[in-house]
């Protein structure tokens, strides 16, 4: 399986040492994503920390919107021997935006909300740390809908002087009631109706604490804990939360890296 990479991303070749073999691709930049082959047996680590390995041997990890110019892949092949590899990591320029003189209820939310919000938040972080053990992402990934791309990953707002989250997804603008399809084989973790910033929400987990996570929409049509498979209709197209239009927003994590949708499928056609 191969994995359309942008023009920032970059092709990893085999890597083979006298104990054995890591076959990956994807994009080491910020934002990318890894995945690849093993050994079965083999033990993987990124910067130190443990990274799943599938009893087949597949794995997969990433490189979050602020990820440091370098990163460590240690491999612990079956037998014991050990090797390191230093992975560059591209930088990337985001897009910056300032807008002064806002309503300051277009900034912050009314603390009356506080409450509702570490709620829902508590909601999606915890459907983001299951780990799901079968490696449902070497279906590989489509856009989940077609339309105009009106936001792109890291791009960020300062408003009022305050810097806001950065914005760590793809926008598709779409007519309201347009289908939204499974990006790739998963898990339904999330099915919310309702959240404040996000109104209906869903997460599909594709193993290995890599997920996706489609929002603003207007009907999620599967449940939580339901199998679906790369294409599948599973909601609409809205404007629900706090959206100014009609349009999904595609956000993909793998554990608490941020992940950038658009260099794992080909350009928006």
């Amino acid at each position: 399986m191969w994995i359309w990479m942008g023009l920032i991303g970059l092709l990893l070749w085999p890597w083979s040492g006298g104990a054995g073999e890591l076959n990956w691709q994807g994009s080491l930049t910020q934002g990318g994503l890894i995945t690849g082959r093993a050994l079965p047996g083999t033990r993987l680590e990124l910067d130190g920390q443990p990274v799943s390995v599938g009893p087949e041997g597949s794995f997969v990890f990433g490189f979050g919107r602020a990820a440091p110019p370098q990163a460590r892949l240690t491999a612990i092949f079956p037998g014991g021997a050990r090797e390191e590899r230093l992975l560059p990591i591209a930088q990337r320029q985001y897009d910056i935006q300032r807008l002064d003189g806002l309503p300051p209820n277009q900034v912050t939310p009314p603390p009356a909300l506080l409450d509702r919000i570490r709620r829902e938040n508590a909601l999606v972080d915890d459907a983001r740390q299951r780990d799901i053990p079968q490696a449902y992402f070497l279906s590989g990934f489509a856009w989940p809908t077609v339309g105009r791309i009106s936001g792109v990953y890291g791009s960020q707002r300062i408003l009022n002087g305050e810097p806001r989250q950065p914005h760590y997804g793809v926008d598709i603008a779409a007519p309201v009631g347009t289908p939204v399809r499974a990006p790739a084989d998963g898990i339904v973790t999330l099915a919310e109706p309702d959240l404040y910033y996000t109104g209906a929400t869903l997460i599909i987990d594709h193993g290995f604490r890599l997920s996706s996570t489609l929002m603003h929409l207007d009907r999620i049509d599967v449940g939580v804990g339901q199998r679906v498979r790369q294409g599948d209709a599973v909601a609409t197209v809205g404007k629900s939360g706090r959206a100014t239009g009609p349009h999904l927003d595609w956000r993909m994590n793998w554990r608490e890296a941020r992940i950038d949708p658009a260099l794992l499928v080909p350009p928006m056609r």
